[in-house]
C-alpha cells in the first residue's frame, strides 16, 4: 500500500462545493502528508481565492485557468500542467481528480465546440485532459472520476423526480439537436453522463499505463451544491429543504473523503473503475459494465476529440 502525498494532485472544479473542500482538506494535511496541488478551473476571483487559501495553509499550489466547456482551453491547460511538472515547479504527477461537472435545465445548451454541454463538460473535457496527461503520471498514480448513483433509478429518486440514464450512441449524446428540450431530458443528460463516466473508467483502466489506477467516487447526494444553480426555483427550494435533513451529504463531509481517495494508502489498490460511495466500495448495476458500450464510447470519444483538434 502506498501514499500519493509525495507528489502532485491535479483537480478540476476546485473553486466551489466538493472540489474546494477537497482542495482545502489536502492543503491542511501535515507537511509530510501534503501533496502539491494543481488547481484547474475557470479563471477569476474564485480560483484566485482557493489558490490563496491553499497556499496560506502551507501547500505548494498553482492555478491553471481554463473553461472546461472549451476543448481548446482544456488542451492548453494540459500543456500548462505538463510544463509545471516537467520544470519542477511541482512534484511528479501522482493523481488527477476529474471533479468539475455541470447540469442544467435544458439539453440545448452548447459547449464552445458545439456539443451538448453536460456531456461535453462531464465527460469529453476530462477525457481530453486525461488523454493529454496520461504519459505525465509517475506511478503509482491514481485517476479519480466523479460518478453519481443517478445513473439508475430507485424508489427515492423516482419520488423526487430524478431521471435515470438513458443510453444512446455517444455521438448522439454529444449532439444537442438529437435530444428533447424538456426539463426531464436535462436530468437524463446528467445521469447519462454519469453512466458514461463508469463506462469510460472501465475502458480507461484497460488502456492506462502500468501503475496508473482508475476509480470512481460518488460523494453522496449533495442537494446544496452549485449543480442546482440552473434548475427551476421550485427544484432549488426542494433541494435546499432536503439538504437540511440529518445525514444528507455535504461538500464539507464528502470533500475530505475525495481527498483521501486521491492520496491515502487505504485506496492505493483501487482500480478497474472501482465505485466508491463516500467511503465504501459498492458494486455497480450489471448494465453499468458493458464491454461493447465501453469500447464504443472510447472510439466515439476519440472521434469527437479529434474533430475539434487543430493540426
Amino acid at each position: 500500500m502506498t501514499t500519493n502525498s509525495s507528489g502532485t494532485v491535479l483537480i478540476t472544479g476546485p473553486t466551489g462545493s466538493l472540489g474546494r473542500e477537497a482542495v482545502l482538506a489536502m492543503a491542511r494535511r501535515p507537511r509530510a502528508d501534503r501533496p502539491d496541488l494543481l488547481l484547474l478551473g475557470r479563471q477569476g476571483p474564485a480560483l484566485d481565492s482557493v489558490l490563496a487559501e491553499a497556499r496560506a495553509e502551507g501547500a505548494t499550489a498553482e492555478s491553471i485557468g481554463a473553461d472546461l466547456g472549451s476543448l481548446a482551453q482544456v488542451r492548453a491547460a494540459a500543456a500548462s500542467a505538463r510544463r509545471l511538472v516537467e520544470n519542477g515547479t511541482v512534484r511528479p504527477l501522482r493523481a488527477l481528480i476529474a471533479n468539475a461537472g455541470v447540469t442544467g435545465s435544458t439539453t440545448q445548451a452548447l459547449s464552445a465546440d458545439g456539443f451538448e454541454r453536460t456531456f461535453a463538460v462531464n465527460h469529453l473535457a476530462h477525457a481530453q485532459l486525461i488523454t493529454d496527461l496520461v504519459d505525465v503520471f509517475s506511478p503509482p498514480a491514481r485517476i479519480i472520476l466523479i460518478g453519481s448513483n443517478t445513473y439508475y433509478e430507485n424508489i427515492w429518486r423516482r419520488m423526487l423526480g430524478v431521471a435515470p440514464a438513458e443510453w444512446r450512441d455517444p455521438l448522439d449524446l454529444a449532439d444537442a439537436a438529437a435530444a428533447p428540450s424538456d426539463v426531464r431530458s436535462a436530468g437524463v443528460a446528467y445521469s447519462t453522463s454519469k453512466l458514461a463516466i463508469l463506462y469510460y473508467a472501465h475502458e480507461l483502466q484497460r488502456r492506462a499505463p502500468a501503475g496508473v489506477n482508475v476509480a470512481v467516487f460518488e460523494p453522496g447526494w449533495m442537494p446544496s451544491t452549485g449543480l442546482t444553480r440552473e434548475m427551476p426555483q421550485s427544484v432549488k427550494r426542494l433541494m435546499s429543504a432536503v439538504a437540511r435533513i440529518p445525514g444528507v451529504s455535504s461538500p464539507e463531509t464528502s470533500g475530505p473523503l475525495l481527498a483521501s481517495m486521491a492520496i491515502d494508502p487505504r485506496w492505493s489498490d483501487l482500480r478497474d473503475g472501482a465505485f466508491i460511495v463516500k467511503s465504501e466500495e459498492r458494486p455497480v448495476r450489471p448494465f453499468a459494465v458493458d464491454r461493447a458500450r465501453e469500447l464504443r464510447l472510447w472510439e466515439a470519444t476519440e472521434e469527437l476529440l479529434r474533430s475539434t483538434a487543430i493540426d
